[in-house]
């Protein structure tokens, strides 16, 4: 019998995500996660809110490992199955994408097709990697290389990149709102004790070259 051994995975995906935890509206009953990967942000949602978690994962065996921690794991692939058929309109009061978006062939598409199932005032919260971080410009102006990386703003299963400018462009195309904006800064693209100086450098002229990701919080448009 095949075993889910966590060492497996790749650990940039398998962590608790605190930052998306912290941003979570108090008393949310229903949440759908995204990529929930092998449950560990939902299952902290669950121990925190008594929430009921539901959860949407592309790889097998993070499924089978999320299936012994949240309500309900569909496995698929969100550019090929039809939401439609399995969840219920309206239902979620909180819907995750964290680092999901980017990973799509068409997130503009996926991402209005999913507010279908988000209640009128409910939250999606998602993480978006920052392609104009400075490391970006400066790989493709000296070294005229584009840095292919197991993880992070260049990870190589990547199929779209987003600045802060194109992030709002596809929140308005699926009729969201972004009600909050958080910024994660980093000087160097990988976890490093020199990342905690980042926010000093970050002057309004030049801080959004040091965005390493950015964290929204958009509601449905209300209708007139």
């Amino acid at each position: 019998m095949m075993t889910c051994d966590k060492h497996s995975f790749n650990p940039s995906y398998i962590g608790c995500r605190e930052d998306i935890l912290s941003l979570i509206p108090e008393g949310v009953k229903k949440v759908l996660d995204v990529g929930c990967s092998i449950g560990s942000t939902g299952e902290r949602l669950k121990q925190k809110f008594g929430a009921e978690v539901t959860g949407i994962e592309i790889d097998e065996q993070m499924a089978k490992v999320a299936k012994g921690k949240l309500d309900r794991v569909i496995l698929g692939d969100l550019d090929g199955i039809k939401l439609e058929d399995i969840l219920t309109p309206d239902y979620f009061d909180c819907i995750i994408l964290a680092d999901v978006l980017e990973h799509l062939k068409d997130p503009w598409r996926i991402l209005k097709d999913i507010t279908t199932f988000l209640s009128n005032d409910g939250v999606v919260i998602a993480s978006i990697p920052n392609v104009r971080h400075y490391t970006t410009i400066i790989n493709l102006l000296f070294s005229g290389y584009w840095p292919y990386r197991e993880r992070g703003i260049h990870d190589k299963t990547h199929l779209r990149f987003f600045t802060l400018k194109s992030i709002k462009e596809l929140f308005r195309y699926a009729n969201l709102r972004i009600i909050q904006l958080k910024r994660n800064y980093r000087i160097i693209e990988k976890p490093h004790i020199y990342n905690r100086l980042s926010k000093c450098l970050c002057f309004p002229l030049v801080r959004e070259l040091f965005v390493f990701q950015y964290l929204v919080v958009a509601k449905k448009l209300k209708k007139e």
